[in-house]
C-alpha cells in the first residue's frame, strides 16, 4: 500500500489554496504510483470556494487540523491481548517470551478490560494467608491442570473451583479428615488410603502429587462423589508453592483509572502524559475503544513524521498546526519568502505569477500531462478568483494566458464563471462575523509586530456595507485574544477596484498612515485601486514597519 502524503493549504483556505492542493495532488498521483498524494484542507471552506467545487462535482477535502505526529505515526507495538481466565502463570511465561512488564486484558469484543503487570503477579505471591483466594478467583481446574502439568483423571477441566480453602493433607489418617471441609481443594500425597478419606470427607477437588495415576476405585469414587482428581509428578511442595499461579489473571489485573492512548493522540501529547507516571506500557486504543497495541516512552522515538506538500504559503503563521513536526517534501506558492524552515533540501517552487493554480497548470503543460476537465474548471476559477478576474496587480499575462487555456477545457466562459463566483462568495446571510472574518484570514510579522488581515472581497458596495459593523466588533475579538499587535480587514470591492481598510489595535492607525502617506483615520481607509492583499498591502505595511 503506498504511504500517503498531504498536499494542504494555507489555515483558512481561499479558493486558490483549495484548488491548488487538489489539482496538484491529482498530478502527482498520475506522475507515480509509489505514493498516494491525498489533498487536505486546513480549515472550513468559504461559499466562493464550496459554489466551485460543487459547480465541477468535485469532493471536498477532509480537514486535517494538525500534521503533527499521531500514535497511528509510530511502530506501536502490535501485542496480542489476553483472556481475563488465562492463569498467572501462562500470562508471566507471555511477559517473558514477549520481553515486557504489562500484558492487556481482552474480551472477546476486542474491547480492553483492564491491564495485568509483573508487580501484580508479584503481589499474588505475597497473598498467601488466605487460604480461599483461589475459590474467591473462580479459579478454571484447566488452570490448576496447566500450571501443575497434571493430568485430569476425574471431571470437568472446564469447570472452576468457587467454593472452599486449599489444604495439604499432611496429618495422619485419623485427623485428616477433620482438617477438610466440604468443597475444599485437596494436596494429597500417593497413597490412595489418603484420598478415599479426602473424597469421603466432601473434597470437591483432589490434586495428587507425585504419581501419574490413582487406582482404579479411587477414581470410581471420586465420579460418585463428583469430585474432580488432577494428578501431577510434582511434590507436594512445589504443588503447593505453584497452584497460586493458576489463578486466573483478572482477578489481579487493573481495571480502573487505567492510562490508555487513541491512535489519533498526539505524540506530544501521550509524551507529557506518560512523564507523570511511573508505568512503563500504556495501551493503545482505536476509534471504538478497541485494542490495538501497547506503546511505550522508548517507541516513541520512533516515530514517522506525516509528509506534506505546502501550496499557496510558505509562512509558518499560515500553516497547519503541527507543522514543525511534519516532513515538509515540496512548496509551491506564489507569496513572497517566509518563516517555514526544513531539515533537509526540498523542492520549492515560487513564482511572481497572480495564483498557485497557473503555477500547478504550468507544471501539467511541462510534465506532458493532460489536465482533465474538472481540474481545469478548479484551476480556471482560482486563478480568477486570485487575480479578481484579472483587475488585481497580482495578475500577469501568463495568468491570463493559462487561465483561457483552463476555461476552454473546462468548456466554461470566464466572465460568467467569475461572476457566478463572486456573487456566491459575496451572500453573507446566515453568516456570522467570525465566519466571514476567517473564511480569508492570515497572519504575518515583521521585525517585533505581529498582525492579521482578512480580506472580504464582494462586486456588491452594499453587501460589503452591511457586514462592516459586525467586523469591527469581531476584530476586537481576535485582536484581545491573541498576540497580534494590530488586526485588519480589507472590504474589497471588485468591479470598483477600492479597499476600505478596517482596522484596530495599537499603532494600526499610524501604520497604514505612514505606509500610504495618509492622514491618520479614526476608523478606516479608503485605499483607491488597493485590491491585492500580497502584492499591495503586505509590502507597504512591511516597509512601513521596517522604516
Amino acid at each position: 500500500m503506498p504511504n500517503k502524503v498531504f498536499v494542504i493549504g494555507h489555515k483558512n483556505p481561499d479558493t486558490d489554496s483549495i484548488c491548488a492542493a487538489i489539482a496538484y495532488a491529482n498530478l502527482k498521483n498520475t506522475l507515480s504510483s509509489e505514493e498516494e498524494y491525498v489533498p487536505k484542507k486546513a480549515g472550513s471552506l468559504n461559499e466562493e470556494t464550496r459554489y466551485v467545487l460543487q459547480r465541477f462535482n468535485v469532493d471536498e477535502p477532509e480537514t486535517i487540523s494538525d500534521v503533527g505526529a499521531q500514535l497511528m505515526d509510530i511502530e506501536y507495538r502490535r501485542l496480542e491481548g489476553v483472556d481475563g481466565h488465562i492463569s498467572l502463570k501462562k500470562a508471566w511465561e507471555k511477559m517473558l517470551d514477549k520481553d515486557v512488564a504489562t500484558l492487556p486484558v481482552v474480551g472477546k469484543t476486542g474491547k480492553l478490560e483492564g491491564v495485568i503487570v509483573n508487580g501484580d503477579i508479584a503481589y499474588s505471591y505475597m497473598d498467601v494467608y488466605d487460604n480461599n483466594i483461589l475459590s474467591r478467583a473462580r479459579t478454571q481446574y484447566s488452570n490448576i491442570i496447566g500450571t501443575l502439568n497434571g493430568r485430569l483423571v476425574t471431571g470437568n477441566p472446564h469447570a472452576y473451583f468457587v467454593k472452599g480453602a486449599v489444604v495439604i493433607a499432611s496429618n495422619n489418617r485419623e485427623g485428616l479428615k477433620e482438617d477438610i471441609n466440604r468443597d475444599d481443594l485437596v494436596i494429597v500425597g500417593s497413597i490412595p488410603e489418603r484420598q478415599i478419606i479426602c473424597i469421603e470427607a466432601g473434597c470437591s477437588c483432589l490434586i495428587v502429587c507425585g504419581c501419574s495415576g490413582v487406582e482404579e476405585r479411587v477414581a470410581q469414587l471420586a465420579e460418585e462423589h463428583q469430585c474432580v482428581v488432577i494428578t501431577t509428578e510434582y511434590d507436594t511442595f512445589t504443588v503447593a508453592r505453584l497452584i497460586h499461579q493458576s489463578m486466573p489473571v483478572r482477578q489481579f489485573m487493573k481495571t480502573e483509572d487505567i492510562i490508555s492512548f487513541e491512535l489519533d493522540d498526539y505524540v506530544d501529547d501521550v509524551r507529557d502524559i506518560m512523564k507523570t507516571v511511573r508505568h512503563r506500557d500504556f495501551p493503545i486504543l482505536d476509534e471504538n475503544r478497541h485494542y490495538v497495541g501497547m506503546v511505550s516512552r522508548r517507541l516513541l522515538l520512533n516515530m514517522q513524521k506525516k509528509r506534506v506538500i505546502l501550496v499557496d504559503h510558505n509562512e509558518k503563521t499560515q500553516a497547519v498546526d503541527g507543522i514543525d513536526q511534519a516532513e515538509v517534501l515540496e512548496i509551491i506558492d506564489h507569496h513572497r519568502l517566509g518563516s517555514l524552515e526544513t531539515v533537509s533540501p526540498i523542492l520549492f517552487r515560487n513564482q511572481p505569477l497572480g495564483s498557485t493554480a497557473t503555477i500547478v497548470s504550468l507544471m501539467y503543460d511541462e510534465r506532458g500531462v493532460e489536465i482533465p476537465k474538472h481540474i481545469a474548471g478548479l484551476l480556471c476559477s482560482a486563478i480568477l478568483s486570485d487575480t479578481l478576474m484579472f483587475r488585481s496587480p497580482t495578475c500577469t499575462t501568463v495568468d491570463e494566458k493559462q487561465c483561457a487555456k483552463l476555461a476552454e477545457i473546462a468548456g466554461v466562459e470566464i466572465e460568467e464563471l467569475a461572476t457566478s463566483m463572486f456573487e456566491a462568495g459575496s451572500d453573507f446571510k446566515g453568516r456570522t462575523a467570525e465566519q466571514i472574518f476567517n473564511q480569508d484570514y492570515k497572519v504575518f510579522s515583521s521585525e517585533d509586530v505581529k498582525f492579521g488581515v482578512a480580506q472580504v472581497s464582494s462586486i456588491s458596495k452594499s453587501q460589503l456595507n452591511s457586514i462592516k459593523s459586525d467586523l469591527q466588533a469581531y476584530m476586537n475579538t481576535v485582536l484581545n485574544s491573541s498576540d497580534l499587535n494590530a488586526v485588519f480587514v480589507m472590504l474589497t470591492d471588485i468591479l470598483d477596484e477600492t479597499t476600505e481598510l478596517l482596522f484596530v489595535g495599537g499603532e494600526a492607525d499610524k501604520i497604514i498612515a505612514d505606509a500610504f502617506r495618509m492622514p491618520v483615520a479614526a476608523e478606516s481607509y479608503v485605499l483607491k485601486g488597493v485590491v491585492s492583499r500580497k502584492k499591495q498591502l503586505i509590502p507597504a505595511i512591511m516597509e512601513s514597519l521596517q522604516e
